[in-house]
């Protein structure tokens, strides 16, 4: 320290202070209050609920069929419009009713 310099001062806390829980189950007891408010509002789940449905109605549609005799080839069974154009078009917008759903003010 140079001789121009003041010496420091020294902060002195008196007093008690609280004591702090630590424990798991006071952490609970402070977040189980019955103000709990969700995320989202009703319409918000009813309407990912729907997307999720269109995403496995568009998984249905897109499955299933074999063909009718191992040795012989059908490209109507394989592409069929419901499996290459209606199912994705139900899977994109159920993925498209879940993006509006997320987004969407309650």
């Amino acid at each position: 320290m140079s001789a121009n310099t003041p010496p420091r001062k020294k902060v002195v806390i008196t007093g008690k202070k609280a004591p702090v829980a630590s424990t798991a189950k006071s952490k609970r007891s402070e977040y189980s209050g019955s103000d709990e408010t969700l995320l989202y509002g009703r319409t918000q789940y009813l309407l990912m609920g729907a997307g999720v449905l269109l995403i496995i109605l568009g998984f249905v549609l897109m499955a299933g069929g074999s063909m009718p005799d191992p040795e012989t080839w059908d490209e109507s069974v394989i592409y069929s419009g419901r499996r290459t154009i209606l199912a994705p078009i139900v899977i994109l917008s159920g993925l498209g009713l879940e993006i509006y759903a997320i987004f969407k003010r309650s």
